[in-house]
């Protein structure tokens, strides 16, 4: 019987001016295919950088995906079995594959002997059919389960979000925006077996909208090999009381199997930027107001979010600017809803509303709202195997986008990606073994975050000659519980709020005018009913003056809840391009990897400013990071590099593009996602790969299929499970971050 490791104790639950690619891409993963009359551009021109692209080691194509769709939720069976999502295909592809869903590979298992020789590399799709289905070097997709499949005793509809009174929280029920229709975005998969064989247990699964949801389905499999699904006993968490009370989650993308035997779930709440892309809050301080600064987070309240790009525009024509992340906030009146909200805002009930008559109006919710910083954390579903699973969000590992986190096996060190133009890689590392805190509330630690120190990252060099040597800033150290109390003084926050705070207007007179009026107040003065921009210049002040632990106590909140604003204004690293994923070996030791993978090495870090200045890739690069003896990692070493986006097909075919999720298989091969932009490829397919990483410590620069004559080297002698991420997206608000 495999168990999950708790300790024996009571457990206590209680961007205008840089992008001109379409809006689709800007949204990318989750919601691109419900993004309409936008018409996508080709990529930028590029020169071509040196060494792109590049592989040190082997890379090789296991399986292309479904047309539309992204290679998500990556896994690998104790048996070598792997299984992946298909995440909002297109629906012009046959059935099945036109439906979202999880599925395995039939007869086909890795071999765990640490080289790609258990499978000959599959072809490019070429072909409307082979374009149109799953394909792979060896075995069959086999579905698990897809969207919308009833489950629950016949109850509920797989990935789908109901209020607290049952109501299906869908585009046919309620009016207003959604992000991603519902079900359509499966992504992280984690099994947690209930036996010693890995034959049988429960397959969590993420669902990456707002509002967000992990489900449970119990699978096993047979005497031949082959794995089926109980639907009928498969729950989604996101309808069960104990993740209710937490408030829901938004956006839940990629995620990690821990070592206590549970599923992290990771939120990725591109909303969370309360400033566009490198500005900083000191930036809108001097410059007197937040016009060309201002991100989405500061319109969180605002009556139909998501409509503040558009009002932008309006207000100030062409001096407007893109709000980095307002996209996302797609889905919080739905939210709103889920957490039992009068549908005040909706020209008819669910009872009798129609494709016809339905609308979603301005008028703003007054009672009930979700509170932005419950929002954009790792979510642990404690308890997995109980009839009810009880998760608890770790707040004090930061704020954030995030992708992943990774799980280090001293049980106390987590790194954790951002996802989104300008974001961070962090580390949190908490007092003890977290498992052994007896309460998740009490969890304790110093949240850090990094920063670029060698001269040979600010230069115009090839990303591939180049190591990222960093130190860690450590930003604070709080208790999980001292967090939730911050977090809780923002609970009665709602739509009113943010009329009757920055409008002199009475809203109910004329709520255009109320309305417009409080969006360009915040834009000169920020949101008064969150952290404001004083309290986080005050954090920063007194921070650079006596260090992290001469805050006063009310501004300790700042890093924590603020967490890229906060590490941003003491000059932390916060140029990574989507930083799309982080894993590492199960059990892995001093020595051994962590991988990084960054879906688009552009932007802040291709740019004339701050601390890397590398040579633009726009295909992206994977780093791996070797643990020091404390887990520690100060050095991020490239070895894959993808192509430039003006590469030909006979370069880009066979490249990986846009990394997303990473997988580290029990052997030491990586599992490399896509969710790329076509380039120049011949087809327009994501791919999943497999990474053989080599052991010598020449850096030969191979061609792209990682064959290079002068770096034979194969395998690294890692061992272990391992984790990615997906989303791509780009949250700076005015299209994908190709410029």
């Amino acid at each position: 019987m495999t168990e999950t490791y708790l300790p024996n104790c009571m457990v206590e639950f209680t961007r205008r001016k840089l992008m001109a690619t379409s809006v689709a891409a800007t949204l990318g993963a989750s919601v691109s295919s419900n993004v309409t009359g936008i018409e996508s551009t080709e990529p930028p021109e590029d020169d071509d950088t040196p060494h792109a692209p590049y592989v040190k080691g082997g890379l090789k194509r296991f399986s292309s995906t479904a047309f539309g769709a992204e290679v998500t939720g990556p896994f690998v069976f104790k048996d070598g079995t792997p299984l992946y999502s298909l995440q909002h295909p297109s629906r012009d592809n046959p059935a099945p594959y036109n439906k979202s869903g999880i599925g395995y590979f039939s007869g086909f298992q890795f071999s765990m002997g640490g080289s790609n020789d258990d499978f000959d590399e599959l072809s490019t799709p070429q072909t409307n059919e082979e374009q149109g289905t799953i394909r792979s070097a060896d075995g069959e997709y086999v579905f698990l389960a897809q969207e919308e499949d009833r489950i629950n005793g016949g109850t509920e509809r797989l990935g789908v979000v109901q209020t607290p009174d049952g109501w299906d929280i869908t585009r046919d029920v309620f009016a207003g925006t959604q992000y991603g229709d519902a079900a359509y975005n499966p992504d992280c998969n984690e099994f947690v077996a209930t036996n010693d064989e890995g034959t049988e247990g429960y397959l969590f699964t993420n669902w990456e909208n707002s509002p967000g949801n992990i489900s449970r389905i119990p699978i096993s499999q047979d005497a031949d090999g082959e794995w089926s699904a109980d639907l009928e006993s498969a729950i989604n968490l996101a309808n069960t009381e104990p993740l209710r009370e937490l408030g829901g989650t938004r956006i839940n993308c990629y995620g990690d199997l821990s070592p206590w035997n549970t599923m992290i779930s990771s939120e990725e709440n591109y909303a969370h930027p309360r400033v566009s892309l490198t500005a900083t809050v000191g930036d809108i301080v001097e410059q007197g107001t937040g016009k060309n600064l201002v991100g989405a987070s500061q319109f969180w309240n605002r009556p139909n979010p998501n409509g503040i790009q558009e009002a932008i525009d309006g207000y100030y024509g062409d001096e407007s600017w893109a709000v980095q992340g307002y996209w996302a906030l797609t889905g919080l009146e739905f939210l709103a809803y889920y957490l039992g909200a009068e549908q005040i805002d909706q020209t008819s009930s669910p009872v009798d509303q129609s494709a016809e008559d339905e609308s979603n109006t301005t008028e703003p919710i007054g009672d009930t709202y979700p509170n932005p910083y419950r929002y954009g954390y790792h979510v642990d579903v404690r308890e997995p195997t109980a009839e009810t699973p009880q998760p608890v969000k770790y707040y004090v590992m930061g704020r954030a986008a995030w992708e992943a986190p990774d799980v280090q096996s001293d049980l106390k060190t987590v790194y954790g990606c951002s996802d989104g133009d300008s974001k961070g890689i962090y580390k949190f590392v908490a007092d003890e073994p977290i498992p052994d805190f007896c309460d998740p509330m009490d969890t304790a630690g110093t949240l850090y975050a990094p920063k670029v120190t060698n001269e040979e990252a600010a230069k115009k060099n090839p990303p591939a000659d180049v190591d990222l040597e960093f130190e860690w800033i450590e930003l604070g150290h709080a208790t999980n519980r001292e967090a939730e109390e911050w977090i809780a003084e923002y609970d009665d926050i709602t739509q009113v709020d943010y009329l009757e705070t920055h409008a002199e207007t009475d809203w109910q007179e004329d709520l255009d005018a109320a309305i417009e009026e409080a969006d360009k107040e915040i834009v000169e003065n920020g949101n008064q009913n969150y952290i404001t921009n004083e309290e986080i210049l005050a954090w920063a002040e007194q921070f650079e003056r006596d260090g992290p632990d001469g805050v006063d106590d009310e501004l300790r909140k700042v890093p924590f809840l603020e967490t890229r604003a906060a590490a941003k204004e003491i000059g932390a690293t916060i140029e990574f391009n989507k930083a799309e994923g982080v894993d590492s070996v199960a059990g892995a030791q001093p020595g051994d990897y962590v991988y990084f993978a960054i879906s688009e090495l552009n932007d802040a870090m291709a740019d004339t400013l701050g601390d890397v200045r590398l040579d633009r890739v726009d295909g992206g690069v994977v780093y791996r990071a070797e643990l020091e003896d404390d887990y520690n990692v100060s050095t991020l070493e490239p070895v894959i590099v993808g192509p430039d986006a003006s590469d030909p097909a006979d370069v880009a075919d066979d490249a990986l593009i846009n990394i997303d999720n990473v997988y580290v298989m029990d052997d030491g091969r990586v599992l490399c996602c896509e969710d790329a932009d076509k380039f120049g490829r011949s087809y327009s397919n994501d791919c999943l790969y497999v990474y053989d990483p080599e052991t010598d410590d020449d850096r030969g620069h191979g061609n792209d299929d990682g064959d290079d004559e002068d770096n034979p080297g194969k395998g690294d002698g890692n061992s272990g499970k391992g984790n990615g991420n997906p989303g791509k997206g780009d949250d700076s608000g005015k299209g994908k971050a190709n410029s």
